[in-house]
């Protein structure tokens, strides 16, 4: 693929890999997430129904998946637009936008966002998880699935000529499917196809990115190339994750702002705060894997967002970087996290 070698690909197109500037790895900027909708506790059932209002904010962030209408992001293109001015105003450059096949992609609407705020949008191409598979797409063979993907990189998404620039979020769950084994390996013949980059979102085990890894190996991905999601809520050993980041892959802590109590989605585990995430991420520099690690917030619901009370997609700038230098994160460091690794990621080969 000549004509990508050496580029990024933006929903505006082309791009040098200079101009990213600080980029978020793995945000949401139009989406809807129903397919995780949760039940409210009994006796809270009227609770998922009412308003988003400053009187249940607390409940919100400890039921983020609880609450219909916060699973509409698609909603706040507005709210949206404005926290990107504020984001590219801070010295924000560029943010991957993780949306695949499933949880509604909007790819017109991520071409007006960069348009309207100047912020370089890079769309994904791909499947989510296995409960948002169709019919259709649990039927089609591994080749089938690989000219989707292809086809989305090469010509354009969802009927439109605007050209996705990454693969993924890929979606697995645990245990994998027989539909996300097949997407899975469809990503990794595509990316062998085009070089691209590519992002994971892995099941809720510690052992699933390692399972992932193999599959994606074993069907000729380049693993150097590949981003695995999620780490700070899918492995906390610290001998694991060390045998883990072994593996070649980028290591990414994207939840930053998210803290809560009890995680619906996987009740045996305890979300980390952002400061125990810093501390990883230091241990992670201090360990060699400073060229792997990148770090973003995975907004995908309302109630993250600064107009219902959230941290927004600054909150890094704003927040964790002042925090990460007052824990001894060089600023060079930082910059090799929000700067060079996705550059060095994002670039096609």
């Amino acid at each position: 693929m000549s004509s990508l070698t050496g580029k990024v690909q933006t929903v505006l197109g082309l791009i040098e890999p200079t101009q990213l500037g600080y980029t978020m790895t793995h945000e949401h900027l139009t989406m809807t997430f129903n397919c995780s909708y949760y039940p409210p506790a009994s006796g809270q059932e009227a609770l998922s129904e009412i308003p988003i209002a400053m009187e249940n904010l607390f409940w919100l962030k400890q039921n983020p998946y609880s609450h219909k209408e916060n699973l509409l992001l698609c909603q706040e293109v507005n709210a949206v637009k404005e926290e990107l001015l504020q984001y590219k105003a801070l010295g924000g450059g560029t943010i991957v936008e993780n949306t695949t096949t499933g949880i509604q992609r909007d790819v017109k609407t991520l071409k007006q966002l960069a348009e309207e705020t100047g912020v370089h949008i890079i769309a994904g191409a791909g499947f989510y998880v296995d409960a948002t598979h169709s019919p259709e797409i649990r039927a089609m063979s591994v080749e089938q699935l690989t000219e989707i993907i292809v086809n989305e990189v090469l010509n354009g998404a969802d009927g439109t000529n605007i050209k996705c620039g990454v693969i993924g979020e890929i979606g697995c769950s645990w245990p994998l499917t027989e539909s996300e084994n097949k997407v899975l390996q469809a990503t990794a013949h595509a990316q062998s196809q085009l070089g691209c980059p590519v992002i994971i979102h892995p099941g809720r085990n510690s052992d699933s990115p390692f399972q992932i890894l193999r599959i994606l190996q074993e069907a000729g991905a380049d693993i150097s190339k590949t981003v695995m999601s999620h780490i700070d809520r899918t492995i906390f050993d610290k001998t694991k994750l060390l045998e883990f980041a072994q593996l070649g892959c980028y290591l990414e802590y994207d939840l930053f702002g998210t803290e809560f109590i009890f995680y619906h989605m996987n009740p045996d585990i305890d979300m980390p705060s952002d400061n125990e995430r810093i501390l990883r991420v230091r241990m992670l520099i201090d360990e060699g894997y400073e060229d792997k690690i990148l770090i973003a917030h995975d907004i995908h619901t309302k109630n993250r967002l600064k107009k219902y009370g959230g941290h927004g997609y600054s909150h890094i700038l704003e927040n964790i970087v002042p925090k990460m230098i007052a824990r001894g994160i060089s600023q060079k460091k930082i910059d090799k996290l929000l700067i060079a690794n996705p550059k060095q990621w994002l670039t096609f080969k």
